[in-house]
């Protein structure tokens, strides 16, 4: 009988007192820069900065995350699952390559030349990442805007 109230003790202790279903606290994209750029395209690295206090990790993933440039829709991200470390901060990196015809229409091309004649872009990532640990799963909702310095 003591063995049995023991066990459920340590049971009760166990479940109620780990944090497990906890998200991870999204902090803010950080490290915004332009990676790489030519005639033909941009790349554009962020990282994305976390903190999770849970006592077990899980994963995140990107889904319909998209990026903006000069409010023009230019690319769509969308990237493999990321371990997420137990009770510490971590990042995601994120990378994306924008074609820069997507970036010269008729309708842009004044946004477009007053930002490389100021040498600053207006970068936005919006979308959602998503996270999972234990068949717990929660969404975060991304909307950070930035301003890009350009490098010629």
């Amino acid at each position: 009988m003591f063995i049995r109230r023991l066990m459920f003790l340590l049971t009760f202790t166990l479940l109620f007192n780990c944090a497990i279903t906890k998200k991870p606290e999204f902090v803010r994209l950080d490290n915004v820069e332009i990676v790489d750029s030519s005639s033909k395209s941009i790349t554009l690295k962020v990282d994305a900065l976390f903190l999770n206090k849970n006592h077990v990790g899980g994963t995140l993933k990107t889904d319909d995350f998209r990026v903006y440039i000069n409010e023009i829709e230019v690319a769509k991200i969308v990237s493999d699952e990321f371990d997420v470390p137990k009770r510490e901060k971590f990042t995601i990196p994120l990378t994306v390559a924008v074609d820069t015809e997507k970036l010269v229409d008729k309708s842009s091309l004044g946004g477009l030349l007053g930002s490389l004649i100021s040498q600053n872009l207006k970068v936005q990532y919006k979308g959602d990442i998503k996270y999972k640990i234990m068949g717990y799963s929660s969404t975060y909702a991304v909307d950070e805007i930035q301003d890009v310095k350009i490098k010629l």
